[in-house]
């Protein structure tokens, strides 16, 4: 049992815990969540005894095994490999003391450690450290590399496989999915639920927390709020908590207006009828967790494209790489339409093929063709790079807006929490969170009409990924995903394409498909979700024809399609207008009975016209889904 009594902690000037309590008992699998800057590290490092409270007491397990996934790694020419293997502390303590008694030709104590390794399963301990290094996306070729050759990313990954492997009664774990890809993040899924000791993880992403943790524990007003469940059972209880709170009445409904909204315009993007069943249960899962995040200091706004033509881009028989093509023979279109989220092992040229359709790229063959008025917003993993350490968000968003006031740009920054005095900040002092958060707002205010994402997530916080994903639920124009979220991935896009094999294909289910795939056949590479998709595959002359033949009878359909949509969003702002109005107290007084009555006969006849829409766009879809097979 880990226990906290009125613990206060502060660290400089900032007091992070006021007399906090909190007991976790042994074998609990825990998520740690808060803001950026609550306290979340500063505990970890309390638990591993580096870090004292300054007032209060905080009592652990003698010998308790602690294993603390470390953030940064320096250069070493130590091998992965090794580099791992040394994560298991008492292995090596014992290698090291074998390596004496066989020096010293001590027999008996030979004995007796080869009975202790024997007792570690130490003879298996390389094989252990490559399922580690293999699960977290490392070839067998790199296992041998040094950990100089590394990139700060990939040493992440490195740190991670050693914390995994120190046997431990108590792991400790921060942001672990930071540097992952989706397919090492549902494997590094399965390996925390398998484990056996008491988990406290520090995380942002809320799938993960859902699939492991069964308690949360919340930084709240510098005290420690234990909530039994999972992320999305916290979610609920702190909602219904708040939702008691009187004062933030008017802030829940207009948010709760804000979120219905969304959920209505958004039964009528998604690309098929069966697909817009599973957005459903997602969006409608976000209205009923709306309230736990009214208090949230991100009120994000994408402004909309000044211009959203149907074409906007398309590659044809383009190959991309390097000096040797990753992925060959695309041929891939991006209409005003397209929400895609693409998938793919680490290395097969996700992240190539965005910086060619951002212009960022050259292709090592075929044809990009790009409407005229084209406007893309490319947000790379590595965005938070780029910015000017020495300017400041408002001098930023001045050099590109000389037509708007500083009013109007003080405006949009404090969406994305950058408000008062923090606007004026230098950027080198902002955290990772921070400049993320900076790269999305200079993006998103040049009103792309093309977004190309690039795990935009990363060291986002919750509340501000929770802000992102209602944000871009709400953009019209199209966009391109790349995530490990896959909250993010599920609330936001339509359809999903992987490239496997060196081919870039439509994919054929959503993610609970593609992780049933995974967990069927490990990392090899992954064709479809049909494994015998590739016997029954036309060849690429007839699917074309076949393709263009599908598309001219489907035409007529998907233009009304179009008409339904926009008669769609029109009634549904009409109703939030009318949502707005009926808010006014003074509309209730006697004298405004009148014109009560007509708002609400008003907003009556609008629903009814709105459910026969939305009947109307379910039946279209199924009939385009008939025509497709």
């Amino acid at each position: 049992m880990i226990t906290l009594n009125n613990a206060v902690l502060q660290r400089g000037p900032k007091l992070l815990l006021d007399e906090a309590n909190l007991i976790i008992h042994s074998a609990q699998k825990v998520g740690i969540i808060g803001r950026n800057g609550s306290g979340k590290t500063s505990l970890f490092t309390c638990l591993m005894g580096k870090l004292q409270l300054d007032q209060g007491s905080l009592g652990m397990p003698e010998n308790l095994r602690i294993s603390y996934m470390h953030q940064e790694t320096g250069g070493s020419t130590r091998s992965a490999v090794e580099f791992v293997i040394d994560g298991d502390r008492h292995y090596r303590t014992l290698e090291q003391q074998l390596v004496q008694a066989d020096a010293a030709d001590d027999q008996n104590e030979v004995a007796r450690l080869h009975g202790e390794l024997d007792i570690l399963d130490g003879y298996t301990v390389k094989y252990r450290a490559e399922q580690l290094l293999s699960g977290l996306g490392f070839k067998p070729q790199d296992f041998n590399n040094s950990v100089s050759s590394f990139s700060g990313g990939w040493r992440v990954r490195l740190n991670l496989a050693a914390a995994l492997m120190c046997p431990s009664d108590l792991l400790l774990l921060d942001e672990p999915t930071n540097h992952l890809d989706l397919e090492a993040t549902l494997w590094l899924e399965q390996w925390l639920i398998q484990y056996p000791g008491t988990l406290l993880m520090i995380s942002h992403d809320r799938e993960f927390l859902d699939k492991i943790v069964k308690y949360v524990v919340s930084f709240e007003n510098r005290k420690l709020q234990l909530y039994k469940g999972n992320y999305s059972a916290y979610e609920k209880q702190r909602g219904e908590r708040l939702a008691l709170e009187r004062a933030l009445f008017e802030k829940q409904r207009r948010r709760r207006a804000e979120i219905e909204s969304f959920v209505a315009r958004f039964k009528a993007k998604a690309s098929k009828a069966k697909q817009a069943q599973s957005r459903l249960k997602e969006l409608q899962r976000m209205e009923e967790i709306v309230l736990a995040h009214i208090d949230s200091p991100f009120r994000l706004r994408l402004p909309e494209p000044d211009y959203l033509p149907d074409y906007l881009l398309g590659l044809s028989r383009v190959s991309i790489g390097f000096t040797t093509p990753l992925v060959t023979d695309i041929n891939f279109n991006i209409q005003a339409s397209s929400r895609i989220g693409l998938l793919g092992f680490n290395g097969s040229g996700k992240s190539t093929l965005l910086k060619v359709l951002a212009g960022e790229m050259k292709p090592l063959s075929g044809e990009v063709t790009a409407a005229k008025r084209l406007r893309v917003g490319y947000f790379a993993q590595h965005q938070v790079d780029v910015l000017d350490s020495d300017s400041t968000p408002l001098k930023l968003l001045q050099g590109v807006s000389a037509d708007r006031t500083e009013q109007e740009l003080r405006d949009y920054l404090g969406g994305f929490d950058f408000k008062g005095d923090r606007a004026e900040f230098t950027i080198g002092s902002f955290s990772g969170g921070e400049k993320a958060r900076l790269g999305l707002a200079m993006i998103a205010w040049q009103k792309p009409n093309l977004l190309l994402l690039d795990e935009p997530t990363n060291h986002l916080d919750l509340e501000m990924r929770h802000a992102l994903t209602v944000a871009l639920q709400a953009y019209s124009g199209a966009m391109i995903i790349i995530s490990h979220d896959r909250h993010l991935l599920s609330n936001t896009v339509d359809n999903f394409y992987s490239i496997h094999n060196g081919s870039l294909t439509a994919f054929d289910g959503d993610l609970n498909d593609y992780e049933r795939w995974l967990q069927a056949n490990g990392n090899s590479d992954m064709p479809s979700v049909d494994s015998d998709a590739a016997a029954r595959r036309l060849d690429r002359k007839m699917q074309r024809q076949r393709s263009a033949a599908r598309r001219e009878q489907l035409a007529p359909l998907k233009k009304q399609i179009a008409t339904v949509e926009k008669q769609v969003e029109i009634l549904n702002k009409g109703l939030l207008k009318i949502n707005d109005l009926l808010a006014n107290p003074d509309l209730y007084e006697d004298q405004n009975k009148a014109k009560l009555n007509d708002l609400l006969r008003e907003q009556g006849s609008k629903k009814v016209e709105l459910e026969t829409l939305e009947e109307k766009w379910f039946s279209l879809h199924e009939e385009i889904e008939l025509a497709e097979g």
